[in-house]
């Protein structure tokens, strides 16, 4: 008599261990057929242009998803427009959150919105993966478990600038004009620090508005100066402008350009390739418009692509390689979760990538990760634009100043 009570009590049991354990790995946002992300980006108002990134994340997810999905689930990517106002973003955080039921936060673009939702999402421990800026606060770990960065650090590209300058132009006077906003002034903060003692150099540097009219007075201002060497973070449609306006006021200098503003087809060439030549950044893609890569598998598997999924954006679109590159990681991430895809493994298998390279990375850049290291991607190169091409400049260069202070 005593066994019979045992048996049910014992099925029950097990039972409920099978519950917990399904509950446990299989938590909101993941159903036996479906994974919900959630995607924040500024698909109008002054910085719509990025809004690239998740027209080419979402394309990225629905060719997943026609190949079979992930673990034999489709994703469901639910991507709204913040107008890059971290107010909307918040909401629309909770939204993702409470009402759409999104596993995980992935890919947001800028710094002020994926601030004003840094800590809500850790207090609940729901990852922010892989975002959309290159801000060192958002890429804490002592501080916010949660959350994690992917692309190298707007300082530490100023950084780089610096060293750049210094061994290749001493003595030479700068100025920079940069947008007015955290990448801008991080960008500057950078070569400030690279310039250490020799920071006086940076004769004039200008803050303006992403919507200023005034870029002609200001590159004027700027060339009054008698610089030889030109800094410029902003948005690529301002770099085409002032590059076209120094060139009208027979300006020559060495322009240096910040990663976001150095694309061929939205930059170089509405400058006009001839003003372009000599411009260098620092980048860790490859560029869509760069002839250099157009015999390579990975940019006809691009250009295939962008092909049959139009909304992904434009073949030379930098900003959309951007958003293939990082739902490229993402997905990465995911297989490497199995059947267990609760937040507490999404966030252990993004802190365990060994050396990915993504299909799109410049050769000799990878991605790794680990419980401290939550900048996957810790390099660039120099490359300088000869009006055609970029071409190298050295090595690839690590952007981990572990000694800097912030």
């Amino acid at each position: 008599m005593q066994t019979w009570v045992r048996t049910p009590v014992a099925i029950v049991l097990a039972l409920t261990a099978l519950s917990a354990i399904s509950e446990r790995v299989r938590e909101q946002g993941v159903t036996d057929t479906e994974i919900r992300i959630g995607n924040l980006m500024p698909y109008s108002g002054n910085l719509k242009v990025f809004g690239a990134i998740g027209k080419a994340e979402a394309a990225y997810f629905e060719m997943i998803n026609e190949r079979g999905g992930i673990s034999g689930r489709k994703v469901r990517f639910i991507s709204y427009d913040d107008k890059s106002n971290p107010v909307t973003a918040l909401e629309l955080t909770r939204r993702l959150i409470e009402e759409d039921d999104v596993l995980l936060m992935f890919g947001s673009f800028g710094t002020p919105g994926n601030f004003s939702v840094r800590s809500y999402l850790n207090e609940r421990q729901i990852p922010q993966l892989f975002i959309a800026s290159g801000d060192d606060h958002l890429s804490d770990p002592s501080l916010f478990p949660w959350t994690m960065g992917w692309q190298p650090s707007f300082r530490e590209e100023g950084r780089i600038y610096a060293n750049y300058i210094q061994a290749s132009y001493p003595g030479s006077r700068i100025v920079a004009l940069w947008q007015n906003d955290q990448v801008g002034r991080e960008i500057v903060r950078g070569l400030e620090d690279g310039l250490g003692n020799v920071a006086r150099m940076i004769r004039v540097d200008i803050a303006y508005d992403i919507a200023d009219e005034h870029l002609d007075t200001h590159v004027s201002i700027l060339k009054q100066s008698g610089a030889e060497i030109f800094v410029f973070a902003g948005a690529p449609a301002n770099a085409a402008k002032v590059i076209r306006i120094a060139a009208e006021l027979n300006w020559h200098p060495v322009f240096i350009l910040s990663h976001m503003a150095s694309s061929i087809a939205t930059a170089l060439k509405p400058a006009g390739v001839e003003n372009a030549v000599g411009a260098i950044t620092a980048t860790f893609l490859k560029d869509a418009d760069d002839p250099a890569w157009k015999d390579e598998q990975a940019t006809k598997d691009w250009q295939s692509f962008v092909d049959k999924y139009s909304r992904a954006g434009g073949k030379e679109d930098g900003a959309a390689v951007f958003g293939y590159a990082a739902a490229e990681t993402l997905v990465q991430v995911l297989k490497q979760c199995g059947n267990d895809l609760s937040r507490e493994n999404v966030m252990k298998q993004a802190e365990t990538l060994k050396d990915y390279q993504g299909s799109v990375l410049l050769p000799g850049i990878k991605i790794s990760t680990g419980p401290w290291n939550f900048r996957p991607i810790k390099h660039l190169r120099l490359v300088q634009f000869d009006g055609r091409t970029w071409q190298p400049i050295g090595d690839v260069l690590e952007t981990a100043f572990s000694n800097v202070d912030r």
